[in-house]
């Protein structure tokens, strides 16, 4: 399934005060692949930043004074992610925001466009109960480099959610694997120059585990439940 990994900064905490995005940053994955492809903007939102908002990601109003408004990016945003499941840290408020600029356009819920959104801090808080489950943490946790991450940035927390859901769905503690090639015989690159041997078996062994699946399947009566 095509995913999309995004993130967005606000004005604030609370679309119902009238808060608005400042920042859409979105990229997309596909077959477990970072393909490139991505999705990025900064708008004007017709009103002040709070000012701890301004401290977490450094967007003034004099930065975004000649930027575009929401109703500018709208269609290319619901482009970008039509089809797609969503994959966003803490989906609630990005998807709380994103809803509320659509309502003021009378357009449907971004959900109707897509194919889900999947919440990557509840993931985390289900996979590490009672730790730290904040996107710094994650990189942490699965070994990602977040060293650039002097603010927060739409663009830049989406590309860090990425390989951390990666890195979480893979069910490993790192996300050095590059996938080269599918054939016989060929290689994966690790982290650190090393590889692992990937073999695919041959068709005499396929068909003796097929024989050996079903004198199991024969002894239990057929109650292997694979």
């Amino acid at each position: 399934m095509r995913k999309v990994v995004l993130d967005t900064e606000t004005t604030g905490l609370d679309p119902a005060q009238g808060h608005r995005i400042i920042e859409i940053g979105a990229l997309e994955i596909v077959n477990r692949q970072v393909t490139g492809r991505s999705f990025h903007v900064y708008l004007n939102p017709d009103r002040e930043i709070d000012a701890g908002a301004i401290a977490v990601h450094g967007l003034t109003n004099e930065f975004l004074a000649d930027k575009p408004r929401f109703p500018d990016v709208v269609d290319d945003l619901v482009a970008f992610v039509e089809e797609a499941e969503l994959v966003i840290h803490n989906a609630p408020f990005d998807m709380g925001f994103l809803n509320a600029e659509l309502r003021m356009l009378s357009r449907p819920k971004l959900e109707s466009r897509c194919a889900g959104v999947q919440d990557t801090l509840k993931m985390a808080k289900d996979l590490h109960p009672g730790q730290k489950n904040n996107l710094d943490a994650l990189c942490r946790r699965y070994e990602v480099d977040n060293s650039g991450r002097t603010y927060h940035g739409a663009l830049l927390d989406a590309q860090l959610l990425a390989e951390v859901y990666l890195a979480m769905t893979r069910g490993q503690e790192s996300l050095g694997i590059e996938t080269i090639s599918n054939h016989a015989g060929s290689s994966r690159k690790l982290k650190e120059g090393l590889a692992l041997r990937v073999l695919t078996p041959s068709e005499a062994e396929l068909a003796a585990h097929a024989d050996y699946l079903a004198a199991l399947s024969k002894e239990s009566g057929g109650a292997l439940n694979w």
